[in-house]
Formats: structure tokens, C-alpha cells, sequence
């Protein structure tokens, strides 16, 4: 048991770091949706889906020692975002998916703090 959790803080420490650079392109990339599209958006928004995936997966591996003591993550709230951001993806409408990366943001800006705690404890 003990091998496990300190197989997810180790998880969670490459997290913390991740997460750090994953939120500041989440926000450029809203921002080039919300009207200042490049011509490199789309594989940079493929870049951070692909980005997002790796951290989810670190999360449900996690989940039990990032809820450890109450709920910090809420996996439905978390799940949701995602779903949302998926569908708004489908569209190609730019500011259905920049709309939708707010929330996106918000959860993943959660995320990095319960990580944070969690690393420094």
C-alpha cells in the first residue's frame, strides 16, 4: 500500500510541473480561439489535448490520494469539463471551444493546487 502511494506522489510530482506549462497554453490557446487564431491553433490545440489526456490519466491513476481527506476533485465536475470541451471541439467553432476551456481551466487550476499540497506534504 505504501509502494502505491509513493508511486502516485512520485505521479503527481511530474504533474505539478506539467500542469504548470499545460495551464499557460490552455489560456493562449483560448485566447487565439477568442479571435486571435494563428496558423499554427489547430495543431497547437491537438498539442494540448493530447497534453490534457496524459494529465487525466495521472488523475484517475490518482484519485484516491488526491481526495485523500475529503473531496478535493470532484471526478463527475471534472469529467464534465472535459465532455464539454469535447463536444465544442467537434463543432470547429472557435468560440464554442474557447468558451468551453474556461471552465477547463478552472478545473485543471484545482487540480494543480490539490497536486501542489499534496507534493509539499
Amino acid at each position: 500500500m505504501e509502494d502505491t502511494r509513493a508511486e502516485q506522489k512520485e505521479a503527481l510530482e511530474t504533474l505539478a510541473e506539467f500542469n504548470v506549462r499545460l495551464l499557460k497554453n490552455m489560456k493562449i490557446v483560448q485566447k487565439e480561439l477568442s479571435g486571435e487564431r494563428l496558423d499554427d491553433t489547430n495543431a497547437f490545440l491537438q498539442d494540448i489535448v493530447n497534453a490534457m489526456n496524459w494529465e487525466i490519466q495521472v488523475v484517475n491513476g490518482t484519485m484516491e490520494l488526491l481526495n485523500e481527506g475529503g473531496e478535493y476533485i470532484n471526478k463527475e465536475k471534472f469529467n464534465a469539463v472535459i465532455v464539454t470541451l469535447s463536444e465544442a471541439i467537434n463543432t470547429k467553432d472557435d468560440a464554442k471551444i474557447a468558451d468551453a476551456f474556461h471552465a477547463v481551466i478552472d478545473q485543471f487550476e484545482k487540480l494543480g493546487e490539490r497536486v501542489n499540497q499534496i507534493v509539499a506534504s
